[in-house]
């Protein structure tokens, strides 16, 4: 899949690799942009399609 937001790649990417802690700050930073409306909405939805689609620790 091809994600847009760069915050979702590196989510991904961190996911991947089984880095739980940096795909909590990551969760945590776009949750937050999303709070104060710093975001439309499409960071946050790709975020929740990445977080279904890749499991912790599958590799690259």
């Amino acid at each position: 899949m091809e994600y847009t937001h760069q915050s979702v790649r590196d989510y991904v990417a961190a996911k991947k690799r089984g880095d739980f802690p940096e795909t909590q700050r990551i969760l945590g930073e776009v949750q937050a942009r999303f709070a104060t409306r710093e975001t439309d909405g499409s960071e946050a939805a790709e975020l929740l399609n990445a977080t279904m689609a890749v499991r912790l620790g599958e590799g690259e």
